[in-house]
Order: C-alpha cells, then structure tokens, then sequence
C-alpha cells in the first residue's frame, strides 16, 4: 500500500507539478510544504470553505489574479500516509469530489477573467480541471470495470487493441516513469487504482453534480509521532462484515461473471484480466489490505 501510494504521489509532484509550474506558473497546492506571500492570499480573497479542497481553490483563484507558482524539487519535507485503507478511501473522496465541484464552482470564472492569458485559462480549464480531475477517474473504471467485461457478454462488441493495450500501456509507463525503482509494482498498482477509480468517479459526479455529501469532512486519519509506533503494526480486532465494502463486493462479483462466461463461452483471453481485477476488488472489498 505504501509503495503503491508513493507511485500515485510521485506522479503527482514530479509530474503534474514541475510540468506546471515550469510551463504556465501553476500548479494545485496541495495544503503543506508550501510558503506563501501573505499579499498573494490577500489579493485572492483569503481562504474559502466552500469546498473540502480549500488549498486547491485558493491556488486557483490566485493563479487567476495573475501570481506564478514555483515547485522547487529538490527540497525534501517529510510527511505521512493515511495509516489504512479506510483513512485512504476517505482522503480519495474529499480530494476528488471537492475539485471537481471546484471545477463546477470556478468554470465560468476561469473563461470570463481578463488578467490571465488564454493559454493558460485553456490549461485550467482542459488539463488541470477537465483531464486530471474529471476524465482521469471516470475513464479507468468506464474502460477497465465495465466496457471491457462487458464485451465479452455481447460478441457484436469489439474493443479495439489500441484502446485495450497500446494507449493504456503509453499512460502506465509515463506514470511509472519517475519511479524506475517501483517498475515491478505496476501491475498491483494498475488493479488497485482501478479500483480506487470506482470510487473516484463516484466522488467526481457528487461533486460536479453537487449531491448529498458533497462538503462532507473526514479528517484523515493518520498514525502521527505523539507516541511510540511499534516496528509491526497490529491489526485492530473486528468483525468481518464490519471490513467489508458492499458496492465493491458487488463489483467483484459482476467481473467474476464476466470472467467466467469469457472463460467458457468466449474466443479471447480478457478473462486472464478480469479475473485479476476481480480478485483486486474482492480483497479490497473484504478489507485485507493491511495497515
């Protein structure tokens, strides 16, 4: 779990990060490890709660004042991981569902400001919001947990090998590429993103569609340093069902489904996929993901 986390997170800083602030001088700031001209905060229109992504929607609207951003690599600042899948599942939810209801927010604010530049109202707009915040979590799990195990269910279906392998062979090598030493944990990371994508793009069509639970709050919760952590973590006691996640259970069945009638009826080798992502979902769904 934390070598995965760290793959998903390094493409975060040093991808998405360097690339915008060396190109058009943004980039999300992301809550720490930050220093900020007080001027710049003023001049935004300070800090704003409405959202769950206050850092982020502060560096949107400072960005559109006109302010640059500058990621400085080389500096190493510690922080800590969610300490268990729940704590993760929660922070997943509250980092997508609040950009993309920043995005609903912020979309016309973005396109009718006049001290940026149209370049970079097109990167806020397409890459940064668009791309990464919506498209990035519902694609993966359109693609790889419906559209694929549901094509072999209808023979008159065929999904092309391009969009089957070559293009998201071309993303998972450029998200891998700042991490030559985790090369060997991408195919966990491919099935535990996928199914982390479930949840994503449910938390994108709350957000953008403004639902129930839209500003809800869960702090993250973390082990900290304020007393001593034992070299092996124990796995706190409790009930089976109380570990499990029904929606992706279900999931999980539908792809066995799937997988199986592949297996027996079908006249390709998706299955050999299926099953594995059924399996991902199953041990996730069931809680035996450690700490």
């Amino acid at each position: 779990m934390t070598r995965i986390q760290k793959m998903t997170l390094d493409y975060h800083f040093k991808v998405e990060q360097e690339a915008g602030s060396s190109t058009f001088g943004f980039f999300g700031f992301n809550g720490t490890a930050g220093v900020w001209r007080t001027s710049s905060i003023k001049e935004a229109g300070g800090w704003e709660d409405r959202t769950t992504v206050e850092d982020m929607d502060l560096a949107v609207r400072a960005g559109l004042k006109g302010w640059k951003f500058i990621y400085v690599g080389d500096v190493k600042v510690k922080s800590e991981l969610p300490s268990n899948l729940k704590a993760y599942r929660r922070q997943q939810h509250r980092w997508t569902c609040g950009a993309a209801n920043l995005f609903r927010k912020m979309g016309a604010e973005i396109i009718l400001t006049k001290e940026v530049s149209l370049w970079r109202k097109l990167y806020l707009i397409y890459s940064f919001f668009f791309i990464r915040k919506v498209v990035a979590h519902v694609v993966p799990f359109m693609l790889y947990c419906v559209i694929i195990p549901l094509s072999v269910l209808i023979p008159e279906v065929t999904v092309p090998v391009w969009g089957v392998v070559y293009i998201p062979t071309t993303i998972t090598l450029l998200y891998a590429i700042r991490n030559p030493s985790s090369i060997h944990f991408i195919p966990f990371w491919i099935l535990f993103e996928n199914v982390m994508s479930f949840h994503r793009t449910k938390a994108t069509f709350i957000g953008l569609l403004e639902l129930g639970n839209v500003n809800e709050w869960v702090v993250t919760e973390k082990l900290g340093r304020t007393k001593p952590v034992p070299q092996m973590l124990e796995k706190p006691r409790c009930r089976f069902w109380d570990r499990c996640t029904i929606s992706e259970i279900l999931v999980a069945i539908f792809l066995f489904f799937c997988a199986t009638y592949n297996l027996v009826l079908g006249d390709d080798f998706y299955f050999v996929y299926i099953y594995l992502q059924e399996i991902a979902f199953l041990i996730v769904g069931t809680g035996f993901c450690g700490t």
